[in-house]
């Protein structure tokens, strides 16, 4: 989840040492509100489980509610902490947006990046981009968290990370940047029969041995099938891009699949052009563009700028 800085603005005086701890607080309900558990959260978060737990209590005597119910295999929340949790983790947003914007005008770099990603751009992109962005920007810490497009669109909404790099299918309720058309691509075995003149007819998947990934997971190729009106034998589903390639690798079936996932792997699956063609349109997918911090906003220059050498 997005966390604010220890630093900056928040440590002078006796008002702003208890608005401070206030923040701690708050960080931490919406934490164990991830974990479920005060000890996870403690050790994600430099706290023992008794101080967590003293904190927590602290912040139910405050508003005059209980937040958790508590039992052996952990915690749960109450319906009223359900109903203050979205509250809580915009402040949470607003506080690392101010934070990172005192520390810009101070000439500082600090803060923390939480990016919501598929795991074909994990691999194939955002490590250049990372590297690059570290060297210039040292202070910036950055997280990622690896999903599927309903995840990261949840993600997103829910204030837990700053953006998403995901296909814009699904999308709507997002602001959107486009980065690139990511064409689609017939996946088989190696040994499968190459199509004439290299091109893969999509209705050659009809009634065919079948790995798709899971809905919620893609609808890309959700969508190729439904709107060419083809239906392969749907065999296997799957939320892991390597493990469809597996599948078909070793003749479990075969696929559709955006050419990020099938890159590098030419030795393990042959891939086709599709006939129509049919792409995915990556991008970057955000609660508000006006709302992004000053970190956020550099690394998407960063990644925009970086491109054309990724693609």
């Amino acid at each position: 989840m997005k966390r604010i800085p220890h630093s900056a603005a928040l440590t002078a005086g006796p008002e702003q040492e208890a608005e401070h701890k206030d923040i701690k607080k708050h960080l931490l309900f919406a934490d164990v509100a991830e974990t479920e558990n005060f000890t996870k959260t403690g050790d994600r978060m430099g706290y023992t489980q008794s101080g967590v737990s003293h904190l927590l209590k602290s912040l139910e005597d405050e508003i005059g509610f209980p937040l958790f119910i508590r039992s052996k295999q952990g915690v749960k929340l109450t319906g009223n902490a359900k109903m203050i949790l979205p509250g809580v983790r915009s402040l949470l947003a607003m506080t690392e947006h101010l934070e990172q914007m005192i520390s810009e005008i101070n000439g500082l770099e600090k803060g923390q990046l939480v990016i919501a990603t598929f795991s074909s751009i994990s691999i194939h992109w955002l490590p250049k981009i990372i590297h690059i962005f570290q060297q210039n920007h040292p202070g910036i810490r950055i997280k990622l968290m690896e999903g599927g497009t309903d995840d990261i669109v949840n993600w997103i909404e829910a204030d837990l990370v700053d953006f998403g790099f995901v296909s814009k299918r699904n999308t709507k309720s997002l602001d959107w940047i486009s980065l690139y058309e990511d064409p689609l691509y017939a996946v088989v075995p190696l040994d499968y029969p190459a199509p004439k003149n290299g091109i893969f007819p999509i209705e050659d998947f009809e009634g065919q041995r079948f790995v798709i990934s899971a809905m919620g997971t893609d609808y890309d190729v959700h969508h190729a099938l439904s709107s060419s009106g083809v239906k392969p034998n749907i065999d296997f589903t799957s939320k892991d891009d390597h493990a469809i390639i597996s599948m078909i690798e070793n003749k479990l079936g075969i696929s559709i699949l955006p050419g990020l996932t099938c890159r590098n792997f030419e030795t393990h699956v042959s891939a086709y052009p599709l006939e129509p063609f049919y792409s995915r349109t990556l991008g970057v997918a955000m609660k508000s563009k006006k709302n992004l911090t000053p970190a956020a906003l550099k690394f998407l220059k960063r990644t925009k700028d970086m491109m054309p050498e990724l693609i």
